[in-house]
């Protein structure tokens, strides 16, 4: 037996094994509770999606806005201001696909959901210098930023064109606004403002050259309250700058105020001069007159266009020169120009004028409409057979301004007129006081053609051939003719003193031609004034009578 074999005495002396413990129960769980390290991404996605959801809610409209140039717009930081609350902010900026403008893409707040209006108006926001004054003063430190106003229309819209300068007028701005038509713009821009009694009520809105080109039509706004003064019979008229005038009716300055003498203006009256008893409604269209006094005047009705020729000097005559009856102005002078006459080879100047019968008075219009029932050349030729012509008049002394008069003359020969012809023409007389002038020129030509320094030469030359051939007489004459020779020689020696270049006599004849000219004027102007007050030649001056 081998020492590594077990004995069978040991094996049955081995103690028995212990028994097994019991295995225990396992009892399932009723549900699943996860770890808390899930629930931090767990609120991290609802905080997340309750931002998302938020800022859906209040994300507003996006619109687009075209504008010639994007000079200090930037994305993310150019803002959108309504009376400057903030309501937007640009998005992005590229060019449009013609290359002609930029489009800048904004995102507006919530609350501007009223700014996708049809009509509503973006700008960008500069400092600028305009007739309406300085603005934008406040984008020199914060920078450019787009306005806005705010439409009406019940239509929406998300792509807009904007306007290079802020509008003149708010929309939410009371006012009414008009329609004016004028013969040229003069001073006025838009944004000139209007005038009532010298006070500021609104402001030139905009302006535009009519399609054919004979006009331009404007439109203003009166704000509340002031546009109860504007009545149907408003006249309307220009009040830009300073208004200076020097013409045969002498020197005359109007000005509206220091803000129309610098940037223009409009004014506007009731044809009374009162507050209008039926008040305009908005859009009505108005005539603008060139000034004050043609805005005022009574309307003249349509004008009779004719021609006066004229054989002498138009210096001092002028287009806008008046065409006067008796103290009335009845025209205006249109143009002044020149002419060639082939069959008496001379010039002729002819001068077109306007005329307005209806300046005459009602009365006169009722007399022709009733009795002569003619029409206004009808009515003119009448007046010429009876001898009316037109005749050039100095109007001021001190500027030389001639004006035309129309009167009667009945010793005028008759004169035909030819209404075929356009325009027509009117017969002329020639002033007196020109014609006596002519001839005193004419006079005084012919003293200075008068060779006085020749006649002086002859005459120094006389003296000093008889002053010799006395002193070759002297010594052979009797004593008794002494004194006769002496008295000869003192007399051709004054001769000789009266004849000479700086002579007394001359200087007195000078003094006299002087003389003569002074008189002239003032027979001119005496003339001229007796022309206007006949009257004085009876009761004299009215600074005379007591």
């Amino acid at each position: 037996m081998s020492e590594h074999e077990p004995s069978i005495a040991g094996a049955v002396a081995r103690p028995p094994a212990p028994p097994l413990p019991p295995e225990p129960e396992v009892e399932p769980a009723s549900r699943w509770l996860p770890s808390l390290v899930w629930l931090i991404p767990l609120l991290a996605a609802l905080i997340g999606a309750a931002l998302v959801a938020r800022s859906v809610l209040d994300q507003g409209p996006t619109v687009t806005v075209s504008f010639r140039s994007a000079e200090g717009l930037e994305p993310g930081k150019t803002k959108v201001k309504y009376k400057d609350v903030e309501i937007g902010l640009v998005r992005a900026i590229k060019l449009g696909e013609d290359l002609s403008k930029v489009l800048v893409t904004i995102d507006m707040s919530k609350e501007a959901k009223r700014f996708t209006a049809q009509d509503t108006r973006f700008w960008v926001v500069r400092p600028r210098v305009g007739a309406s004054g300085v603005s934008g003063l406040g984008t020199l430190l914060s920078g450019a930023y787009i306005g806005v106003d705010a439409g009406k229309s019940a239509e929406r819209d998300d792509a807009f064109t904007g306007l290079e300068n802020a509008p003149p007028v708010a929309g939410d701005q009371k006012g009414k606004l008009f329609k004016l038509h004028g013969d040229s713009l003069g001073s006025v821009d838009i944004g000139s403002p209007l005038f009532y009694r010298r006070v500021q009520v609104g402001q030139v809105v905009s302006f535009a050259l009519d399609k054919a080109g004979n006009g331009v039509s404007m439109e203003v706004f009166v704000q509340s309250p002031y546009e109860q003064f504007v009545g149907q019979n408003s006249r309307w008229w220009h009040a830009s700058g300073v208004d200076v005038r020097l013409d045969s009716n002498g020197f005359k300055l109007n000005t509206q105020s220091l803000a129309a003498m610098v940037v223009g203006g409009i004014a506007f009256e009731s044809q009374n001069g009162q507050r209008p008893d039926a008040v305009a409604a908005a859009g009505t269209t108005f005539p603008l007159a060139a000034d004050q006094a043609s805005a005022m005047r009574e309307p003249d009705g349509a004008p009779i266009t004719t021609v006066f020729y004229f054989d002498q000097s138009l210096r001092g005559l002028s287009a806008g020169a008046t065409v006067d009856f008796r103290g009335i102005v009845l025209g205006e002078v249109r143009s002044v120009g020149v002419e060639y006459d082939n069959l008496k080879k001379s010039f002729r100047m002819p001068v077109t004028v306007d005329l307005y019968p209806g300046r005459l008075g009602k009365r006169f219009q009722q007399t022709l409409e009733n009795e002569y029932r003619k029409e206004g050349h009808d009515v003119l030729g009448r007046m010429v057979s009876r001898g009316m012509r037109a005749q050039l008049r100095t109007g001021n002394l001190l500027t030389s301004q001639l004006y035309i008069a129309l009167d009667f003359f009945p010793k005028a020969p008759p004169v035909k007129l030819d209404f075929n012809q356009y325009p027509m023409e009117v017969p002329t007389v020639p002033n007196s006081l020109d014609e006596l002038q002519t001839q005193i020129a004419s006079i005084v030509k012919k003293l200075d053609q008068v060779p006085y320094a020749e006649i002086a030469a002859n005459l120094n030359a006389t003296v000093k051939s008889a002053d010799a051939m006395i002193k070759r007489l002297d010594g052979q004459v009797v004593p008794e003719m002494q004194k006769t020779l002496d008295a000869a020689k003192q007399t051709f020696s004054t001769a000789e003193q009266v004849l000479q270049k700086d002579s007394p006599l001359q200087s007195d004849v000078r003094q006299a031609l002087q003389q003569l000219t002074q008189t002239l004027q003032s027979l001119n102007g005496l003339s001229d004034y007796l022309e206007r007050h006949p009257e004085a030649l009876l009761r004299g001056k009215k600074g005379d009578q007591k």
